[in-house]
């Protein structure tokens, strides 16, 4: 998925301003930046979700203004930062309404549906729970419920805005090692806006760094993440130390201390 000279308006000035950028292939790009810098807003333009779009967004080379709803999201599916909870349904039906894109029009009928969604439960963990109501379950487990409808869609592109937010720190794993999974082992192609920079570096192939709406630099964690570059665009000074296990530890210093670093951003 490409995005090319992109800007997103919500009717004022664009939020995000001439931004190109693209999603790995079978890999894990994360988008981060700190408030206000557009994360979420070039991730609702490149999943149709905004009013106002210019420049080219194009998924498997064709322009997305293309695609009918039907075609878009045979293709694309986004995991949105608040969904709600659903009321008087099981998991399995939850996870059921991702096959919306596939039922035919006129007879409703869906062939593969049934393997679709107990791939979709297996992938997510969720087969002991498919006949729970969800209302019963956790934050945790209702946000797999719904990472699990969006692997019912059976796209070949999968967005997710800021996934972890609201989880405690094992379901935020849990989840992580998902998503990860999903593009390594199903190649799927995930773009996801993430908060917590040490979580992006640990997860991502490629990182785009976003500030004022504009890309600050796009690559891998270790070229984009360094110590200088985030310190200038969050505004404080930030530490960058690789780990021996891998990965980068990131901490923030604040009044002659350091402390972890927690970046809460949209």
């Amino acid at each position: 998925m490409t995005a090319q000279e992109v800007s997103v308006s919500y009717g004022a000035a664009p939020i995000v301003k001439e931004v190109s950028a693209d999603l790995v292939p079978g890999g894990v790009t994360a988008l981060i930046g700190p408030n206000g810098s557009g994360k979420t807003t070039l991730l609702r333009g490149m999943c149709r979700l905004a009013p106002e779009v210019e420049g080219r967004i194009s998924l498997d080379d064709a322009d997305i203004t293309g695609l009918s709803p039907r075609q878009f999201a045979q293709r694309l599916t986004v995991l949105a930062q608040q969904r709600p909870t659903p009321t008087g349904l099981t998991v399995y039906e939850v996870v059921e309404l991702g096959r919306h894109p596939h039922r035919s029009r006129l007879a409703r009928t869906d062939p593969g549906g049934p393997a679709a969604v107990a791939r979709a439960l297996d992938l997510a963990g969720l087969q002991e729970l498919a006949h729970q109501p969800v209302a019963e379950l956790s934050g945790g487990q209702l946000q797999r419920v719904w990472l699990a409808a969006c692997l019912a869609q059976q796209t070949q592109v999968l967005l997710l805005d800021e996934p972890t937010t609201f989880l405690d720190l094992k379901h935020q794993m849990s989840l992580l090692d998902l998503i990860r999974d999903l593009a390594d082992i199903h190649q799927l192609t995930i773009g996801v806006v993430l908060h917590d920079l040490e979580q992006a570096a640990d997860i991502a192939d490629h990182v785009i760094l976003l500030s004022e709406g504009r890309v600050v630099a796009s690559g891998t964690p270790e070229e984009v993440m360094t110590a200088p570059r985030l310190s200038e665009v969050y505004g404080v000074q930030i530490h960058v130390d690789p780990l021996p296990e891998g990965g980068l530890g990131i901490r923030a210093e604040r009044a002659g201390r350091r402390s972890r670093l927690a970046v809460a951003a949209h």
